[in-house]
């Protein structure tokens, strides 16, 4: 499958849609909702990083770490979730 980073931020954003408003998703949530195969999935997820830290730069979504909300970056490390930011708009 070819995932752009079109088909990406759809993706992500149609699982966040899918949810509740306050619930939030994890990366690993999009890569494999578009791969199945574990080394795949895994291949994608710095592509799904870099997607999500470019939405949350527009407020799209929020990136939390535990309680905070962070900016991501490639330095950042450990377990994030995605939800929806000040600019989320259904579909």
């Amino acid at each position: 499958m070819n995932n752009s980073d079109d088909v990406i931020a759809s993706r992500l954003l149609l699982l966040l849609e899918q949810r509740s408003a306050d619930a939030s998703i994890c990366p690993s949530d999009v890569a494999r909702s578009l791969e199945q195969e574990e080394s795949r999935w895994r291949a994608l997820m710095p592509d799904v990083r870099r997607i999500a830290s470019a939405m949350a730069a527009a407020q799209v979504i929020e990136v939390t770490q535990g309680d905070a909300r962070i900016e991501l970056s490639l330095e950042t490390t450990g377990p994030i979730r995605l939800r929806r930011g000040k600019r989320f708009k259904r579909s």
